[in-house]
């Protein structure tokens, strides 16, 4: 794990400590692939939230992921596999209390290593291929556990059906949310009412 400790230091470790903390930060989640075998290597990481300080706000807290990384290294290329796992907590978007969701997905990146990753990159159509140069010794992880903890929180961040009115809802909300259904009702039929009796008329 990584913390910051600012403390009451100099002017000058105020000046020098960002830069060191996000050095360390980046080589926690750089894999030196150039001494690695050929065949399969894995990678765990333990994410909470200090992991997302430098990407700015986001729309959950309280994560606690825990992200495996597989490696399969070839000559010319490597096969990573992404298996997310944990917890993260957001605001329901039905009623706004805190929901606990649970993190479950897995992604798959193809890394290539070819003379010219810049023009590549730009012309690759498919998301799950990234280019790299030849001359590359290390392959940094960091953007895609990032990238794939929010993906695995799904769009709409909702308690199940059968869990609706549990003890992690906000009743008050809900019983507004079916009063508002309950009247939006009554005002459609009011609108259509007497005009049955034109409905099957031709």
């Amino acid at each position: 794990m990584i913390s910051y400790c600012f403390g009451c230091k100099s002017f000058f470790y105020y000046l020098c400590e960002p830069k060191k903390i996000a050095m360390n930060n980046r080589r926690a989640y750089e894999i030196a692939f150039v001494g690695l075998k050929p065949g399969i290597h894995e990678f765990n990481y333990e994410i909470n939230d200090k992991f997302f300080a430098h990407y700015g706000e986001q729309d959950f807290s309280n994560c606690k992921a825990d992200v495996k990384l597989q490696l399969e290294k070839h000559s010319s290329f490597m096969l990573l596999k992404f298996d997310i796992g944990g917890t993260a907590d957001v605001n329901c978007d039905r009623c706004g209390n805190k929901l606990t969701l649970q993190l479950w997905d897995e992604f798959k990146i193809t890394i290539k290593m070819v003379e010219e990753p810049e023009i590549m990159n730009e012309q690759e159509e498919d998301p799950d291929v990234y280019y790299i140069s030849k001359g590359e010794s290390h392959l940094y992880v960091g953007d895609w556990i990032y990238e794939f903890i929010n993906l695995s929180i799904p769009m709409q961040k909702m308690c199940s059906e059968d869990e609706i009115g549990g003890p992690q809802c906000n009743k008050e909300v809900l019983e507004k949310l079916k009063q508002m259904k309950n009247d939006a009702n009554k005002n459609d039929n009011s609108i259509w009412k007497g005009l049955e009796q034109f409905k099957n008329l031709e």
